[in-house]
């Protein structure tokens, strides 16, 4: 292909300097141009098209190739094959004129509707579209990469490497005759490693009498030649009848058929039959896409008797808690005779259930399964009756040899819907409890799935494990009886583990009283506080006590000891509690910061219940030297490592008192003595 125009100049110079002449899209009617009347390919066959009707559809994409060029389906031919065998594939289109420019582009269609090479970007496997003339395709020489449009004069490279294909997937082959003329090419497959020939031998598969016995349906195993067909092949043992005609509607459409009916010159009397195929006036049976033909003399036996009324086959098994069901026939029913309404249909068994409609996917006016839909689902289990009836137009369904269906049921089993709820039993110990979780197995389920905080843990109908006595657990179990399923998820809180745990503050002047905070979680039913040496409690909330004043700095324990006496747990917890000797605020007039332990330090001592503190030290040149907002952290007489001079420093402090609320601004002097 030569590469489109980009600019009006270039089109310009492109029409008269390389011979273009672009095609008004037009559309291709004949076999083999478009992608649902590809022609079948067997890998032993080599094609020649004498002449390429000109046509063009659709345009096309191609990977990579963003230079602007018009790619598009123009005067193709299409053809479809089948991989049977991994591997690589080979094939080369030969131009009948060696100064033409035919291009390719090959799609895996597998599961896909063949129209789709126009839209579906994914599914290209390798092109040529080089515009140099003469043979193109793929090859073991070819070129790794999709060869875009190019102006003939560049000799750009015409064939690609061979593509691998994949066993069991579905290929679907583009020949493009971009020149502008109606001359052919071959095209033939070959070199590659992939099998795109089908191993089966062709087979005639059943025969179907209609119901008057004048027409007779076949079956074949596998897609045969249309061209292959002349309609003298078929005769019957006994002979009861000759064939008159034979007609495959597929063939109107493509080139292989694998359904075709005969009509015969009498209706056949009941009784067997064998279909034979032999050897037509164009020398051969059937032939499928590789030339193998049916066996001559090879038949197939049917019966024929006079249409009876038929009886619905069977009920489809619904599944939970069905909205509809549906119910299939042994022949073809004639879908105008049932009632849209579902009038055709009333259902009773162990719970109300009412036909509200029906819906059925028909060809030609004919079907052999419909869906017979309810105006709820149904909950409660149990077989259910199906009734054929006449419906509101006063007739029963009637099938396609026009017999009207007697008034009969049909029953179907529907499943009871199911709770996966659960129930669990504790026993209860000072660090483990044993958990025993149990479903009741009701509606007939039969699969338990247990999982513990998302790891699965058993699947009987009862398990027994243990937890922390002092945990929050996450149990799921989703239930099923081969039907219907549910799934409960539950948090299980255990909180009886004994941990004593409680809060004090850490100073406290002489004169407060020691507020405790119980913390202490689990089943308690004993508590025992104890102020070492001074004082104890057995209520959970004691309440607040003064140590003795003594002048004098002082530690004291808290204890306290928790029990639950039912399970026989307990735990403990002491504190220690520090008692100030005074809480009066005050600043040192002097401090020795030589690191013997005694005054080192310059701070407001007991500023406990100083909030809002503030305290800050200058030198005699008024310098600051010291800064803090924590009444703890004093000055060492260092400014950034620097051991100050001996001398008088003044300091400011100020504050608000926590219990009285007075704001205080102090000011004085210190000596720092080495």
């Amino acid at each position: 292909m030569r590469p489109g125009h980009r600019l009006v100049f270039f089109l310009i110079v492109a029409l008269f300097c390389y011979g273009l002449s672009p095609v008004a899209a037009q559309s291709c009617t004949t076999l083999g141009q478009t992608p649902t009347t590809a022609f079948p390919v067997c890998g032993t066959t080599t094609f020649q098209q004498n002449n390429v009707p000109i046509c063009s559809t659709n345009d096309l994409f191609v990977p990579g190739c963003d230079d602007g060029a018009l790619y598009a389906n123009k005067n193709p031919f299409w053809y479809k094959f089948h991989c049977y065998v991994s591997g690589t594939l080979g094939f080369v289109i030969n131009p009948t004129n060696p100064n033409d420019d035919y291009d390719w582009q090959l799609y895996d269609v597998t599961g896909l509707d063949p129209n789709q090479v126009f839209t579906n970007r994914n599914i290209i496997v390798t092109a040529n579209w080089a515009g140099t003339y003469g043979p193109t395709g793929a090859s073991a020489a070819g070129v790794n990469f999709i060869q875009c449009a190019s102006n003939p004069a560049a000799n750009a490279p015409t064939f690609a490497q061979m593509p691998n294909l994949i066993a069991g997937h579905d290929y679907i082959l583009l020949v493009s005759h971009f020149t502008d003329s109606q001359s052919g090419y071959g095209l033939s497959f070959g070199g590659g490693t992939a099998v795109i020939t089908d191993p089966l031998a062709p087979h005639l598969k059943e025969a179907d009498p209609d119901c008057d016995g004048t027409v007779i349906t076949i079956k074949l195993n596998k897609d045969m030649r249309c061209n292959s067909l002349s309609g003298s092949e078929f005769s019957l043992l006994p002979a009861a009848a000759t064939v008159t005609g034979v007609s495959a509607p597929a063939c109107n459409t493509g080139f292989d058929l694998q359904e075709l009916t005969i009509t015969l010159s009498n209706p056949l009397p009941p009784g067997s039959y064998q279909l034979v195929i032999n050897n037509g006036s164009d020398g051969n049976t059937l032939l499928d896409n590789c030339g193998n033909a049916i066996p001559q003399g090879e038949h197939v036996n049917f019966q024929y008797t006079v249409p009876q009324p038929i009886f619905a086959d069977s009920v489809g098994t619904p599944g939970c808690a069905p909205t509809e069901v549906r119910v299939y026939f042994p022949k073809k029913i004639i879908c105008s005779t049932v009632a849209a309404d579902g009038s055709d249909f009333v259902v009773t068994g162990p719970s109300p259930v009412t036909v509200t409609g029906i819906q059925a996917d028909c060809t030609n006016g004919e079907t052999n399964m419909v869906t017979v839909r309810f105006s709820g689902p149904i909950y409660v289990g149990g077989i259910y009756t199906l009734t054929l009836k006449a419906g509101v137009d006063g007739s029963t369904i009637v099938d396609e040899c026009g017999l009207h269906l007697p008034v009969h049921s049909r029953t179907f089993t529907a499943a009871d819907t199911v709770s996966a709820a659960f129930t669990y039993s504790a026993a209860l110990d000072c660090r483990k409890n044993t958990l025993v979780f149990t479903h009741d197995g009701a509606h007939q389920v039969n699969s338990w799935n247990w999982s513990l905080n998302n790891s699965p843990i058993s699947t009987t109908r009862q398990f027994t494990t243990q937890v922390s006595a002092s945990s929050t657990s996450t149990v799921t179990l989703a239930v099923s009886n081969g039907v219907c399923t549910d799934q409960v998820t539950r948090s299980i809180v255990m909180n009886n583990e004994v941990i004593a745990s409680f809060t004090i503050p850490d100073i406290i002047c002489p004169e407060d009283l020691l507020t405790i905070t119980n913390t202490s979680t689990g089943l308690i039913d004993n508590w025992r506080w104890s102020y070492e040496p001074t004082g104890s409690s057995t209520v959970r909330d004691p309440a607040p006590f003064r140590f003795p004043q003594t002048n004098r700095e002082a530690y004291y324990n808290v204890k306290l000891v928790a029990t639950n006496n039912t399970l026989g747990c307990s735990d403990s917890m002491r504190k220690k509690v520090r008692v100030l000797s005074n809480c009066f605020i005050a600043v040192p007039t002097a401090f020795t910061p030589n690191g013997d332990g005694l005054n080192d330090y310059l701070y407001p001592n007991d500023a406990f219940k100083a909030d809002n503190l503030e305290f800050s030290v200058y030198n005699r040149w008024g310098q600051q030297v010291f800064h803090t907002r924590d009444w703890t952290r004093k000055w060492d007489g260092r400014v950034n490592g620097v051991m100050q001079s001996s001398g008088v420093y003044v300091w400011y402090l100020s504050y608000t008192h926590r219990d009285t609320g007075e704001k205080v601004f102090q000011k004085g002097t210190t000596t720092l003595i080495r």
